[in-house]
């Protein structure tokens, strides 16, 4: 029997309106394959159309997670639930939702809610499990909607994705884990958008201290700095191997052990 291995596909890079909106990079989320399970995270616009390129199956999902209600993280959730019921005919799959993606002016459609076998709505400070992978959402993040980080925990690794918000004080000291996942929009600090900036993503990474840190979900500065190059520079200043994403780039858990 093979042995198990727990992998993270990057659909899509993007962050913010203006790159999405252009698809300088795409917007499609991550697909992660943790063991036998397989969760699609944040289905951006084009998720559907990154997938079949990766020849990634909608009907193996196991589950969909939705950060917040966004579109830049929502766009293709209605498509996703469909292939992953296989138009409907399935009953299958769990998804995981804020309440707010669901109740006034909801993302995930009416009709498609009795697709899956659940739909679960995320809180704070809550526990959840598929099959035998586990997560939580420790704190709500400080964003125009409803939106929570996540520390995931599979039999072989534990790693964390900072989603959207605004920079805190304590908003490290949530998060652990080998892995650190970091949506970073903002080259600089300071513009009026809860999002976070390079320099506050080395902040958390310094605090936190995990054996690799990915950057992803980049707006227009981060993009135009070329965040391969960003990721270097902070290797060498806070001793930590940083990685940029990139669009298609599948990342292999069993790197943290080397």
């Amino acid at each position: 029997m093979a042995e198990l291995s727990d992998t993270i596909t990057f659909l899509g890079t993007a962050g913010a309106r203006f790159v999405v909106a252009r698809q300088f990079l795409a917007s499609g989320g991550a697909w992660l394959n943790l063991g036998n399970t397989q969760i699609l995270f944040d289905p951006g616009p084009g998720s559907l159309v990154q997938a079949a390129r990766r020849k990634l199956d909608p009907t193996k999902l196991d589950a969909i997670i939705l950060s917040h209600r966004h579109l830049d993280h929502s766009g293709d959730i209605n498509i996703m639930i469909e292939a992953m019921t296989d138009g409907g005919t399935k009953k299958r799959g769990m998804v995981f939702a804020p309440a707010d993606a669901l109740d006034q002016d909801p993302v995930i459609l009416s009709y498609l809610r009795s697709y899956p076998q659940s739909i679960e709505v995320l809180t704070e400070g809550s526990s959840y499990t598929i099959n035998d992978v586990a997560f939580k959402t420790p704190i709500r993040h400080k964003h125009p909607v409803e939106t929570y980080g996540f520390i995931f925990r599979t039999p072989r690794h534990a790693f964390s994705w900072i989603t959207d918000t605004r920079y805190f004080e304590d908003l490290a000291s949530h998060y652990e884990g080998d892995l650190l996942i970091i949506n970073v929009v903002r080259l600089n600090p300071g513009a009026p958008i809860d999002h976070l900036a390079l320099p506050e993503a080395r902040n958390i990474i310094e605090e936190l201290r995990p054996r690799i840190a990915i950057l992803t979900h980049f707006g227009m500065t981060m993009w135009r700095a070329k965040p391969w190059e960003l990721a270097e520079k902070l290797t060498e200043e806070t001793g930590i191997r940083v990685i940029a994403a990139r669009d298609g780039m599948k990342f292999d858990l069993a790197q943290l052990e080397r």
